[in-house]
């Protein structure tokens, strides 16, 4: 038997009264994913355990079967793996994202996708300009970078990921509490350097978003994870456009396999991670297919952007690997779920339990669920579930 994971970032949601009071998934053509409903066995699973920040680091780490609660440090510490930065003892990683700024708002997240050539251009600068013996900044893709800061510099600062806080004055979610005054006049001084940035000229006269900013945000130490192999006595593989999600994946032993055109947005190369996962299968037992789009059209509140986002992964992913998996010369089981809700009034993540479907291609197991949504689901035959124990429930069930 062979598993494949398929993860729609964000694409759960609330009920939308532009929609007929229906969620994204509900007002989505999913042909597909309500096809391995109708086969498969479904229900919910709570991805964020109580009382922990609803991130795509912690909701994924649980996906690929590890309890956050024993495992997590932070985010950044995982994306720095998928960069092949070395964190050392008392190295601490902070995300870097460049953001966009407007009369004092924070009114980009992810200064309008900035190309990861021009970001790398104004990271360098920054480096160049702010780096020292305390602080080294990274290029990373698109809008996501890393700093690394020594000697557990403000390991405890309280920062807020800018995507929580979009269209909101700046200055009231600056870091707080121990250490912060470094951070903030980082943040400051970065204003500064970037104000007359050629990147930035260039990208004002083409009418884009430009890259005011850096803001810095989940740090943490190196953790230490049981390889995936020694906890599921399989082998596994990881296709992701995002740092963290391949940095998650290293961290537990996987092999990341790199897929030409995968970008993390609308234009990412769907039809290329199935086909690429499916090739995985002849020497891994086990393939994780991330996919960003719908959580990036979440955070910016587009709701046409977040249909099609689904309605891709739905055509592209799910169909593509769902054709090839009847076709296989093994039996394949494939799980569909999201990591968690990235609703779009709110723009921002949700604690509350995701829709989850798993369908084999050896024995279909019909239970009473019919479509693949987050009210759907719960006519399945899996009561809410922690996601942590879905490998386990995955393999087990064949």
């Amino acid at each position: 038997m062979k598993y494949i994971v398929l993860i729609g970032d964000g694409m759960a949601d609330e009920p939308l009264q532009e929609i007929g009071n229906k969620t994204v998934l509900q007002a989505s053509n999913t042909t597909n994913m309500d096809y391995l409903v109708n086969k498969g066995r479904a229900g919910l699973a709570r991805t964020v355990p109580e009382g922990m920040p609803p991130g795509s680091d912690v909701a994924n780490m649980s996906i690929i079967g590890y309890d956050p609660k024993k495992y997590y440090t932070g985010r950044s510490p995982l994306e720095a793996a998928s960069m092949k930065i070395e964190l050392e003892k008392g190295d601490v990683a902070f995300r870097c994202n460049l953001i966009t700024i407007k009369d004092e708002k924070i009114a980009d997240h992810g200064s309008g996708h900035i190309t990861s050539q021009e970001a790398e251009d104004i990271i360098k600068t920054v480096q160049e300009e702010l780096g020292n013996e305390n602080f080294s900044f990274y290029p990373g893709i698109s809008y996501r970078h890393l700093m690394i800061a020594k000697n557990g510099i403000a390991a405890n600062t309280i920062c807020t990921p800018p995507h929580d806080v979009i269209d909101e004055d700046r200055h009231l979610h600056m870091p707080k509490g121990e250490d912060s005054e470094f951070i903030i006049e980082l943040t400051e001084a970065s204003m500064k350097v970037l104000k007359d940035h050629p990147v930035n000229k260039k990208r004002a006269e083409e009418g884009k978003n430009t890259a005011d900013s850096i803001w810095l945000w989940g740090q943490g130490y190196a953790p230490a994870f049981t390889p995936f192999e020694e906890l599921y006595g399989l082998k596994a593989a990881v296709i992701s456009a995002v740092d963290l999600i391949k940095g998650i994946g290293m961290h537990a032993g996987c092999d990341i396999i790199e897929v030409p055109g995968a970008t993390g947005y609308l234009d990412t190369n769907y039809i290329g991670k199935a086909e690429y996962a499916i090739d995985a299968l002849k020497d891994h037992d086990m393939v994780f297919v991330h996919v960003e789009a719908p959580d990036e059209a979440g955070h910016m509140g587009n709701l046409e952007a977040k249909i099609q986002a689904i309605e891709d992964f739905d055509e592209k992913v799910v169909g593509t690997i769902l054709k090839a998996a009847k076709d296989y010369r093994e039996d394949i089981s494939i799980m569909v779920l999201p990591d968690h809700p990235t609703p779009i009034a709110l723009r921002t993540h949700t604690s509350d339990p995701i829709p989850f479907v798993i369908y084999s291609t050896k024995e279909e197991k019909i239970d009473n669920a019919e479509t693949f949504d987050e009210e759907g689901v719960q006519k399945g035959s899996f009561e809410i579930v922690n996601a942590s124990d879905l490998i386990n429930i995955m393999t087990k069930a064949d």
